[in-house]
């Protein structure tokens, strides 16, 4: 049986992305060579770091970004472009390159997390589809680094699939296990990036059931005596009782669902205590974000299962990332840099690289930003070793380097997340209300 062939990207777009290049099509100016930078202008309040996330979906979607007969034919039927146009997008293919920061990176204000170089028409037509990416991901991700920070060593387990759209729900797990949840419940996200899923039975499945006891007993004849029983359907003191008489003293976990989690931890893992159950583990659910898991460090729980609060960015829904042209090919072929001067949303002009500087200690003190000369900047490469390097090719003349996508991609966006949250300062990780962690400051080379 063939697999069923993911749809095109191509309309995952907004109508200007293609108006714009029809105007630049019948001008001439389509085909000049352009810098596209993706940034953010502030952090949400209150946050003192981003975390990218999506970049390898950004990466998956390339290949999936063509104008096929479906596409072109509704483009003709509602006169979207006119036909010059569209006998461009039936040959579109983005052969250009793009450079950036490796997904699970921490980013702050300014940060060039994603630098798209070719024509105008290839790279122009990505903004839309590279900006939903980043912004949703890098939103869940954000928050479920602040909830696995205050985790500190206990598993966060995603389950928000119910709370967002059904794609959405994919991108979140995978964005979420980008930021160090262990797991989650979505098997799409499982599929197809390789994660880890959970799950066990919700309140309907105690509730068809005549009993509580049978219930249980039901789950574990078919789930094993490692399963996690949900005990609050009914009263929690009596559910823990018919979960040990269930399952035995190696009963794998109970989960609480409701009421004062913190209290009832304390009780029920006191219960499980006197009747040998020490092994069983304690899972708490129910609206829970990051406050309200610091709020529960010093209860007896071993892992927090987590649902609308990470699918929605935590209050956070986006970052707020951008797609600025900041350079283009002028009359002498050479790139020019160019900005945006609007009042409050100007940008800064010309290509960039950056660095983050890092203390003796090696935590970081600075987001460092790299501009000048073009063919300076883009074959920039620090002698001064208190400075790490932060863009990464991920794609050369259209051809998308493989260890950025997939599962091993989540993978290396796990473990450079880790990596680059143990770096930043301490205080970092607070939840009170503060500025980014580091600054941003500006390297300008030839000066």
């Amino acid at each position: 049986m063939t697999a069923p062939q993911p749809p095109s990207a191509a309309l995952l777009t907004d109508r200007y992305e293609l108006t714009m290049l029809q105007a630049a099509l019948a001008d001439g100016t389509a085909d000049r060579r352009c810098v596209f930078e993706v940034f953010t202008r502030r952090l949400p309040a209150g946050r003192r770091y981003g975390v990218l996330a999506g970049t390898g979906r950004v990466l998956e979607s390339l290949p999936r970004f063509r104008f096929d007969a479906a596409e072109l034919d509704w483009l003709a039927d509602e006169r979207v472009v006119d036909d010059a146009t569209l006998a461009y997008l039936a040959d579109y293919r983005f052969t250009g390159s793009v450079v950036g920061y490796a997904e699970g990176e921490a980013f702050f204000p300014s940060s060039p997390v994603m630098v798209v170089e070719g024509t105008f028409a290839e790279a122009v037509l990505l903004e839309t589809v590279v900006l939903s990416i980043l912004n949703y991901d890098s939103a869940v991700a954000s928050a479920a680094s602040r909830m696995t920070s205050a985790a500190v060593d206990r598993p966060c387990l995603e389950m928000g699939s119910r709370r967002a759209h059904e794609e959405a729900a994919v991108a979140a797990a995978r964005a979420a296990v980008v930021a160090g949840f262990a797991g989650t419940s979505n098997l799409e996200a499982g599929r197809r990036y390789g994660l880890a899923t959970i799950g066990t039975a919700a309140h309907a499945f105690t509730l068809l059931h005549d009993d509580e006891a049978s219930a249980f007993a039901a789950q574990v004849a078919s789930l094993g005596t490692g399963t996690t029983l949900l005990v609050d359907t009914y009263d929690v003191r009596r559910g823990v009782e018919l979960a040990l008489a269930a399952a035995g003293t190696g009963l794998g976990a109970v989960r609480l669902d409701s009421g004062d989690l913190g209290v009832l931890a304390h009780e029920v893992r006191a219960q499980l205590d006197e009747a040998g159950a020490r092994s069983t583990k304690i899972t708490v659910t129910s609206d829970l974000d990051e406050f309200a898991i610091a709020s529960l460090a010093v209860a007896p729980v071993d892992s927090y299962g987590v649902g609308t609060s990470v699918v929605t960015g935590s209050g956070a829904p986006t970052c707020g990332m951008v797609y600025k042209l900041v350079a283009r090919e002028g009359a002498d072929g050479a790139l020019a840099p160019v900005a945006k001067a609007a009042r409050g949303k100007t940008s800064v002009g010309g290509r960039k690289a950056a660095a983050r500087r890092l203390g003796a200690d090696g935590r970081a003190v600075e987001e460092v930003l790299v501009s000048g000369p073009d063919d300076e900047v883009r074959g920039w490469v620090s002698d001064d070793a208190s400075l790490r390097a932060l863009h990464v090719p991920l794609v050369t003349d259209g051809e998308v380097d493989p260890r950025w996508v997939g599962a091993d991609g989540v993978r290396r966006a796990t473990e450079r997340h880790r990596a680059s949250r143990d770096e930043l300062p301490r205080g970092a990780r607070r939840l009170s209300d503060d500025e980014a962690a580091v600054p941003t400051v500006a390297l300008r080379l030839g000066d």
